[in-house]
């Protein structure tokens, strides 16, 4: 068993591409991990024990970035990211987010910085996340919603600073409201920010009109969130599919959005000439097929769906005329209404 593993571990890290995180000079692996799955709320159905597993094998072929966030499962996903990075000899990449103090997702417009985030709120939550690590700095802290009416505002900013300086982060970036990317253009270029995170994939390209030409003018990294559209570009989705009780995705497909996405589906694959198992790989590879994208993080709650999207981030992306067609698809609308 092990004269057959082994090989195949090889072969798949050096496949692995890596790309610089923007201004931070950080190298991380194209397709990163993220554990939003893996704390146990909104998504169902994670068992730890798989979790741990999944998030070894991603890094035995050559996974070098985890996205976190200290309300997933209340803390409990950034324990096991931590208890999986610190039996590591490589350095492993830790991104988590803060939550906003008045628990509002996405930020509304029109309310001050302070309902969100204040210096005191920033400090104390990475103070808890760092806890739930039990490491000793976080590389990309995030503002886990923002508005960019918050630039100039408040005192968030001297937060992020002490953090700073005190060593306890390294580097400051915001995930993007959902279907939001030109709010935070005014953000990228006060110059305060390292990394944006941002819904991208072939349904939502709107990121490609504002907000990727100006992370690439300003050296911000990119990562990549919901690439696969919560499930819906996996070529999965039927009309007939079910989820547990509780789980988000009821809302998400509910009414006739399965159909829709159903449907959808059928005429890229049938325009592509592509089976619906070739879906994942295809919309995963639209998205690194952007210059302006660091690193795309899809949730991998199993060794099955590591391996497969390990086996993508090899720096070829899409061939440019498939990335040409997929122009066609993108399908405006919101679904976490």
């Amino acid at each position: 068993m092990v004269a057959i593993t082994i090989p195949i571990i090889r072969e798949v890290e050096q496949m692995m591409n890596y790309r610089t995180l923007g201004k931070t000079g950080l190298n991380v692996s194209e397709i990163g991990y993220g554990a939003w799955g893996i704390g146990k709320t909104a998504w169902l159905g994670a068992d730890d024990n798989e979790s741990l597993q999944a998030l070894n094998r991603a890094i035995e072929l050559g996974l070098n970035f985890i996205d976190t966030a200290l309300v997933y499962g209340d803390g409990h996903s950034e324990k096991l990211v931590g208890q999986v990075v610190r039996e590591h000899s490589e350095h492993i990449y830790v991104a988590s987010k803060i939550p906003p103090k008045n628990g509002n997702w996405p930020a509304p417009g029109g309310i001050p910085s302070s309902d969100a985030f204040t210096a005191e709120h920033v400090i104390s939550s990475t103070e808890k996340s760092l806890s739930h690590l039990k490491l000793d700095v976080i590389d990309v802290q995030q503002f886990h919603v923002w508005s960019d009416e918050w630039v100039g505002q408040g005192d968030w900013l001297e937060g992020v600073q002490t953090l700073k300086d005190q060593g306890k982060i390294r580097h400051f970036g915001i995930s993007i409201n959902d279907h939001q990317p030109a709010n935070a253009i005014r953000l990228i270029e006060s110059g305060v920010v390292d990394t944006v995170q941002v819904i991208y994939n072939i349904f939502d390209q709107s990121p490609e009109d504002e907000l990727l030409p100006a992370c690439q003018k300003h050296n911000v990294g990119v990562i990549v969130r919901v690439a696969l559209d919560e499930g819906a570009l996996t070529g999965t989705i039927t009309p007939d599919s079910e989820f547990s009780e509780g789980d988000f995705r009821n809302r998400y497909f509910r009414d006739d959005r399965k159909q829709q996405v159903y449907d959808r589906i059928q005429r890229i694959t049938e325009e592509l000439n592509i089976s619906t198992d070739q879906m994942a790989e295809t919309a995963l590879r639209y998205v690194l097929s952007h210059p302006a994208v660091s690193t795309v993080i899809p949730g991998m709650r199993s060794v099955r769906n590591v391996e497969r999207n390990m086996a993508i981030g090899d720096g070829k992306g899409l061939p440019q005329e498939q990335v040409e067609l997929l122009k066609k698809h993108r399908w405006v609308r919101n679904f976490y209404e």
